[in-house]
C-alpha cells in the first residue's frame, strides 16, 4: 500500500472519529459552549470531505489502473497536494465556522472562503492526478 493511501486512509479514519464525537456532543442537550452549536455544519463537511472523500481519494490512488510503468500512480506531488489541501481546508473551515459566532463579521470572515478554496485546489489536483487512469482496457 503506497504511503500516501495509508496516511488518507488514517487521516479519514481520525476525522469520522471527530465527526462522531462532534456529532455526539450536539447531539447531547447539555449547556455547551455557543461556538459548539456553530459546528453542526462544519459535521457534515467532516463526515463527507473528510472521512468520505478522503477515504475515497486514498483507495482511487492506490487501486486505479496504473498510469505507467515509471508513475503507476500518477503524480505524487499531485497527491499530496489533494491531502494536505483537503486536511487544512477541513481544519480551516472548523476554526472558522467557530470563530465566527461570537463575532461574525470579524477576523474569522476570511477562513470560510480558504477553506472552500483548498477543498477546491485538493479536488483539481486529484482529478488532474487520477483523469489519466481511467481508461479501457
Amino acid at each position: 500500500m503506497p504511503t500516501l493511501t495509508r496516511w488518507m486512509i488514517r487521516a479519514s479514519l481520525l476525522w469520522l472519529a471527530a465527526g462522531v464525537l462532534l456529532q455526539l456532543g450536539l447531539s447531547l442537550r447539555w449547556p455547551s459552549p455557543p461556538w459548539l452549536s456553530a459546528l453542526s455544519p462544519f459535521a457534515i463537511h467532516i463526515f463527507t470531505l473528510g472521512w468520505l472523500t478522503q477515504l475515497i481519494f486514498g483507495m482511487v490512488y492506490w487501486m486505479f489502473p496504473k498510469a505507467s510503468l515509471e508513475r503507476p500512480r500518477g503524480s505524487p506531488s499531485l497527491g499530496w497536494i489533494a491531502f494536505v489541501g483537503l486536511n487544512a481546508g477541513l481544519v480551516l473551515r472548523g476554526f472558522g465556522e467557530a470563530g465566527l459566532v461570537p463575532a461574525p463579521s470579524g477576523t474569522w470572515g476570511w477562513a470560510l472562503p480558504l477553506a472552500a478554496t483548498l477543498h477546491w485546489i485538493a479536488g483539481m489536483a486529484f482529478i488532474a492526478n487520477t483523469w489519466g487512469r481511467v481508461r479501457e482496457r
